[in-house]
């Protein structure tokens, strides 16, 4: 099905334009296995359950000043998994290590970090149909400031928004509305994609923005969800004229 592109897309970028943090237990497991000899006799499968199931509890609540500070919220996180395995029985875990296997993961993430396939070329070819594009990312000012040098994507976007840099982000509604107002644009002439169902798709479409997610995983739609995107695809360039 052809879709006629919008005057203006506001897109997400991280696990939207950048593989950077889905599937964060088959990191931590890959982080874990890295700490097996030092978690002996616990076993690197049960150090990462426990720690990906802290980091689902803490983000489910989290303020949003967590979203700046990455590297102390995994501090916590590990520090609650290897808490919940002790009260069980199982060994306790020094805060050194909770703060060095925590540390270690942000680095295997940075690592592990790569663009989509074919993002470059889709964002290019956007451009020349017209289309008015802005980068609209949660995060830390210098965390995300980085990644947009380090993946070519600054001199590609007419506004780039940090929530870091602006003070403000998604899903506040001043987030999106900033942006179309850089774009000279309202709301019936955008589309927003990205891969958060409450951030791309359930404020967005509360004020009457076309809401595509971005499920470049093919998961589908959580078992159970009640959130309804316009649009699903599972890369960029599926926005692309045929």
């Amino acid at each position: 099905m052809t879709h006629p592109l919008p005057r203006a897309m506001l897109i997400d970028m991280d696990d939207t334009i950048l593989s950077a943090y889905s599937k964060p237990e088959a990191a931590w497991l890959a982080v874990a296995h890295e700490f097996a000899a030092e978690l002996a006799p616990l076993l690197p499968t049960e150090a990462a359950a426990a720690i990906a199931a802290a980091g689902r509890r803490f983000w489910a609540s989290a303020e949003a000043h967590w979203r700046l500070k990455l590297n102390e919220a995994r501090h916590v996180v590990v520090a609650d998994g290897f808490a919940t395995l002790a009260a069980t029985g199982r060994r306790a875990m020094s805060q050194d290590f909770c703060i060095r296997i925590a540390n270690r993961y942000g680095l295997y993430r940075e690592e592990q970090m790569t663009l989509f396939p074919g993002v470059h070329e889709a964002i290019d070819a956007l451009k020349l149909h017209g289309v008015k594009l802005a980068l609209v990312t949660n995060g830390a000012a210098e965390t995300q400031r980085a990644k947009i040098l380090r993946f070519a994507l600054a001199n590609r976007f007419d506004h780039i928004q940090i929530e870091g840099e602006h003070g403000f982000g998604k899903p506040e509604e001043r987030a999106y509305t900033h942006a179309m107002d850089a774009l000279g644009v309202t709301a019936r002439d955008t589309w927003m994609i990205g891969d958060n169902l409450e951030w791309e798709v359930v404020t967005p479409q509360r004020l009457g923005i076309y809401a595509i997610w971005m499920d470049a995983h093919g998961d589908g739609l959580p078992e159970g969800s009640t959130i309804k995107p316009d649009r699903i695809i599972r890369s960029l360039s599926e926005l692309l004229p045929a």
